[in-house]
């Protein structure tokens, strides 16, 4: 019985350590990230290659996690490529073309496509209204060319 109750004691002691815990972190990310709001027509758009702009809302796309808005002209070719690091997509306006061995793709507005990190793919925008799409990745970006 004594050995029962040390027990009960010490998982009720870490149930409390862990909560108190995680609400100094809860706290503590609130003070130290701001909210973030903004349309894509608001946002501060920069040249990546010729055909597509980025406009950074959070991290930073050359050394870690990041969220963008992301726009390719119409019938942007960005060629067949893989990344690094999975990349998630949601396209808003337009439509965000993808190819890899399992076929094409068109990822109209309101749709998601995540992308798998060093997986070959091609991609590009709608012939007509290019596309706009938010995306996020779980590391830095980086685009490779492949053939």
């Amino acid at each position: 019985m004594k050995q029962y109750l040390t027990v009960i004691a010490v998982a009720v002691a870490l149930t409390v350590a862990w909560w108190f815990e995680s609400v100094h972190s809860a706290v503590k990310q609130a003070k130290t990230k701001p909210v973030i709001l903004t349309t894509p027509d608001e946002a501060n758009y920069k040249e990546l290659v010729p055909g597509v702009t980025r406009a950074v809302l959070w991290g930073n796309p050359d050394k870690g996690p990041y969220g963008a808005f992301t726009k390719f002209k119409p019938g942007m070719d960005v060629g067949m490529h893989t990344h690094t690091n999975d990349v998630w997509l949601v396209v808003t306006k337009g439509a965000y073309l993808y190819k890899d061995d399992a076929g094409e793709k068109r990822v109209g507005a309101g749709s998601f496509i995540r992308i798998p990190g060093k997986l070959k793919h091609w991609s590009g925008g709608d012939a007509k209204d290019g596309a706009l799409f938010y995306e996020e990745a779980s590391g830095k970006f980086d685009l490779i060319p492949v053939k």
